[in-house]
C-alpha cells in the first residue's frame, strides 16, 4: 500500500511512526484510519520490532478528527465513525510490543484518545490535551469516554469531558495523563531512549508484562492475579529466563 499519510522508520529493533497531515494538523479522517489499520496489519506480522514510537509532524500530535468530513455525515456513518475509531486504537493498546506516544504539540479530541491507547506518553512542553467534543455539540467517539476516567479519575476526567477545556503538559503530568515533560528538542531523544532501555530487556517478558498487565485491567483482581501467575510460571524454562538469571547470577549482562 501507498502511505500518504504516515511514515515508518525502524531501526536496531525501534519502529517510529509519523503521523504526516500536517496542514491539516494531522486531523483523523477516513484515508488515516485506512493507512493505519493497513500498517498495523503489517506491523502484527513482523518479530523484529521491540517498541514503536507515534508521533506527528508539525505543530500537532493529532489535533482531533477531521471535522469537515464528519458534518456531512448521518447518524449510521456517525456510529461507523466511531467504530472505525475504537477498533483501530484497540488494535494499537494490543500490539504485542509497547508503543510510546511522543506528543509534540495539540493532542485533542481523536488525538488525545490515540495518545491513550499508547502504553506510556511522553509530552513536549508545548503539547496540550483535551476532549473538545462538547464544544461541537458531540461526545468523544473513540473511547475517550471510558479510557480517560481509568487514567485520572472519575471526577478529574468528567471535568474535562464535560468543560471541553484544554490543560497543558504540567497539568497532564500532574493528572496522570502523562509519564514525561521534554523541551521540544528533546522529544524524540528521549522517547528512542525509553524505547531502547525497553528494547534491552528479555524480549517475551516486555510482551507479557503488557498483555497480562492489559488483560488485569479488563477483570477482577484475583481472577488478574491467576492470569499473571500462569503467566510467570510459563515464561520458566523457555530459555530466555534461563539467560536472564544466569547472567544476574554471573553479574554480566543477558545475550537475549
Amino acid at each position: 500500500m501507498l502511505y500518504e499519510i504516515l511514515k515508518l522508520e525502524t531501526n536496531n529493533g525501534i519502529a517510529v511512526l509519523t503521523m504526516s497531515r500536517p496542514q491539516a494538523m494531522n486531523a483523523l479522517n477516513s484515508n488515516f484510519f485506512s493507512e493505519m489499520n493497513e500498517m498495523l496489519s503489517e506491523l502484527e506480522k513482523r518479530n523484529d520490532i521491540k517498541a514503536m514510537i507515534l508521533t506527528g509532524e508539525g505543530k500537532a500530535f493529532v489535533a482531533g478528527a477531521d471535522i469537515s468530513e464528519m458534518s456531512e455525515m448521518n447518524s449510521s456513518q456517525g456510529l461507523e465513525f466511531s467504530k472505525k475509531g475504537q477498533n483501530t486504537f484497540s488494535r494499537i493498546e494490543n500490539l504485542p510490543f509497547p508503543v510510546i506516544a511522543a506528543i509534540n504539540g495539540f493532542a485533542l479530541g481523536g488525538g488525545c484518545e490515540l495518545a491513550m491507547s499508547c502504553d506510556i506518553r511522553i509530552a513536549s512542553t508545548y503539547a496540550k490535551f483535551g476532549q473538545p467534543e462538547v464544544n461541537l455539540g458531540l461526545i468523544p467517539g473513540y473511547a475517550g469516554t471510558q479510557r480517560l476516567p481509568r487514567f485520572i479519575g472519575l471526577s478529574n476526567a468528567l471535568y474535562l469531558l464535560l468543560t471541553g477545556d484544554m490543560i497543558n503538559a504540567d497539568e497532564a503530568l500532574r493528572l496522570g495523563l502523562v509519564q514525561k515533560i521534554v523541551e521540544p528538542d528533546q522529544l524524540m531523544n528521549e522517547a528512542i531512549a525509553l524505547a531502547t532501555k525497553i528494547s534491552s530487556k528479555g524480549v517475551i517478558a516486555v510482551k507479557k508484562v503488557k498483555a497480562v498487565t492489559r488483560k488485569g485491567m479488563l477483570t477482577d483482581f484475583n481472577a488478574a492475579c491467576n492470569i499473571e501467575a500462569e503467566e510467570f510460571g510459563n515464561l520458566f524454562g523457555n530459555g530466555e529466563s534461563g539467560e536472564g538469571m544466569k547472567a544476574f547470577l554471573e553479574k554480566r549482562k543477558p545475550n537475549w
